[in-house]
């Protein structure tokens, strides 16, 4: 690797807040690339080492154990390009979220205005509801039979009847259908409304979970800027990151006692 600084498993684990066998365990799985022995099989970390270490903690806080790791292994592997897929794949899913989050909000934004007049109505039959929202009675059943609506039985007649919440659950999909969202997006807004157990409560909710978003976001961009720097001090050193031995013929003297108490090697 042409670098001069050399480290120990316990340089490396200090810098990242883990154990020695942390440190070993990622060379053995690919996170770190293959660390070259001492003839006594000790492990020598060096500046890639390092570089890829701070690369996979930074991809750890935004995108998670599933993706960094074998982000990292693919980049080790050689496949770049297999590596990269899979951090926009998880932006895409990042994405989707956005997607879901922004369709919640806009069904509460949609159902603001409504949601006094509806709660202070007593109950309606579906014909009733089809003429306040505009729509066909059949499309108040599809949505009842995709489990969007659960209006309640008359007794003796069968005939079905939206309470306020009803209501306000089929002016819900009636907005978002307008919008062209489907019956699986739409399903978790409702859920989420009638698990909070109203707009302002699920509002809150939405909040929160939005500056979890962004605040994930903004992990997830530190974490891909990290990866960006390690893969050009990898190419630029003419390397996929390292060389060496790999983990065959590990030796006992680099358990974590003898391998933090030997001198630096130089």
């Amino acid at each position: 690797m042409g670098s001069e600084v050399r480290f120990r498993s316990v340089d490396l684990a200090r810098l990242a807040g883990v154990s020695t066998q942390q440190i070993r365990n990622y060379e053995e799985s690919g996170v770190l690339p293959p660390a070259p022995r001492t003839e006594s099989g000790y492990r020598v970390f060096e500046e890639a080492h390092r570089q890829a270490l701070l690369a996979f903690r930074a991809l750890m806080k935004g995108y998670g154990p599933v993706t960094a790791t074998p982000v990292m292994r693919r980049v080790h592997g050689g496949d770049v390009p297999g590596a990269l897929a899979l951090v926009d794949a998880a932006h895409a899913a990042l994405h989707e979220e956005r997607v879901a989050l922004g369709a919640a909000a806009e069904a509460l934004r949609a159902s603001a205005g409504a949601g006094s007049a509806a709660s202070s109505r007593p109950a309606l039959r579906i014909g009733e509801v089809a003429g306040l929202l505009g729509v066909r009675t059949s499309a108040l059943r599809v949505w009842e039979a995709a489990g969007l609506l659960t209006p309640r039985r008359e007794h003796g007649t069968g005939y079905r009847l939206f309470d306020p919440a009803d209501v306000r659950d089929a002016r819900l999909v009636h907005t978002l259908r307008g919008s062209h969202y489907l019956f699986d997006r739409i399903r978790p807004v409702l859920d989420g409304l009638r698990r909070e157990g109203s707009s302002e409560a699920l509002r809150a909710a939405l909040v929160a979970r939005g500056e979890a978003l962004t605040a994930r976001t903004r992990a997830m961009l530190e974490g891909a800027g990290a990866l960006h720097t390690y893969l050009g001090s990898a190419t630029a050193a003419g390397s996929g990151g390292g060389s060496g031995g790999g983990s065959g013929g590990d030796s006992a003297g680099d358990s974590a006692g003898n391998d933090e108490g030997r001198p630096r090697p130089r």
